[in-house]
């Protein structure tokens, strides 16, 4: 599916349909009473055929100044996006521009439909917090002279401006935190990596930490679970500590949504933390302090990733001349708690 940004217009839709424009007009208004049915069916049909959009981007394409932006969310559930928001909210308030949010639950068909969606709206921009699987899709639309920021997930390439926190650096240090405290098992716990960038740096983060740090292949060690289905957790976890009885064990969790799976299926199977399993992973919401013995975690920067994704894209957005891509890592913080302290 290629991306439309004004490619057909009310005239040759009329043309197509050998009708007047004032009767497409009243078409789209639902104004069916000047129009017979055969009248009806082949402006139904021309639209389908060309895929005319009555608001799409062709109509602001004088002026460029909608004072839209589009915010596409993988999964609006995490607190993660509710603070990524507020910072992208902010600095666009603040810069007189409103976002339009949009939700696509990781779903790269939902992802195209929506940011079809907005261009057919007339945003100026997109930031866009991609499923890794609509490449294709953002390149052609960038190339088309769509201002595009990826915000905290970014593409094999670097072709648009890409925000992140420094998933790999922190990942590294925090797997060197769990051996050096004295756990000689860590496990990996991660929902579907697919084509999600951040899930796969911190992934190869992890497998590199442990060949450089112990020798190790831990490929082993990685577990993939499903976070709205328990049972995938509590069989991960009761298969980890079978696999090494007699070895002091943690797990390295790769978000905040995983992270409390993790505790809610170490709660159910009565294992202690950290007497039984260490555990730490990204993303400090605030319950993690609380949890006794409080939890080791990353924080990530989410509200300034984006605060700093917004500034670009207007930047983009008002840019006379086309930049070459920026990729800007912001610093996380390892905040070492009780649950990897034996």
């Amino acid at each position: 599916m290629q991306p439309r940004i004004g490619k057909t217009t009310i005239g040759e839709v009329a043309k197509r349909a050998e009708v007047s424009k004032t009767t497409i007009s009243r078409y789209i208004n639902g104004r069916y009473e000047f129009m017979s049915d055969d009248t009806r069916k082949r402006i139904q049909d021309v639209i389908e055929e060309m895929a005319y959009r009555p608001n799409n981007l062709a109509r602001g394409l004088k002026s460029n100044k909608s004072g839209l932006i589009g915010a596409i969310i993988a999964d609006i559930t995490s607190p993660f996006s509710s603070i990524l928001l507020k910072g992208i909210g902010d600095l666009c308030q603040e810069k007189g521009y409103q976002i339009i949010i949009a939700n696509t639950d990781n779903d790269p068909v939902k992802e195209r439909e929506y940011i079809q969606s907005l261009v057919d709206n007339r945003v100026e921009g997109l930031i866009v917090n991609t499923s890794g699987q609509t490449n294709d899709y953002l390149v052609a639309l960038g190339n088309q002279g769509m201002p595009i920021v990826l915000a905290d997930r970014a593409m094999p390439e670097l072709t648009f401006d890409t925000i992140m926190s420094n998933n790999y650096a922190m990942t590294v240090r925090t797997i060197q935190h769990l051996f050096q405290a004295g756990f000689a098992k860590v496990a990996f716990f991660t929902e579907e990596i697919g084509q999600i960038s951040s899930r796969s740096i911190r992934r190869d983060a992890f497998l590199d930490a442990c060949r450089q740090f112990k020798g190790i292949e831990a490929q082993n060690l990685i577990y993939v679970i499903d976070s709205s289905k328990p049972q995938t957790v509590l069989e991960s976890l009761a298969h980890f500590k079978e696999k090494n009885p007699d070895e002091t064990k943690a797990i390295f969790a790769v978000n905040g949504v995983t992270l409390l799976g993790v505790l809610q299926g170490l709660s159910q199977l009565g294992l202690a933390i950290p007497k039984d399993m260490g555990v730490c992973g990204y993303d400090d919401w605030g319950w993690a302090a609380l949890i006794p013995p409080g939890i080791t975690v990353i924080s990530q920067p989410s509200y300034q990733v984006g605060v700093e994704s917004a500034k670009l894209l207007i930047a983009r957005i008002k840019a006379k001349r086309k930049a070459k891509p920026k990729s800007i890592e912001l610093p996380a913080e390892l905040i070492i708690r009780g649950s990897t302290v034996l």
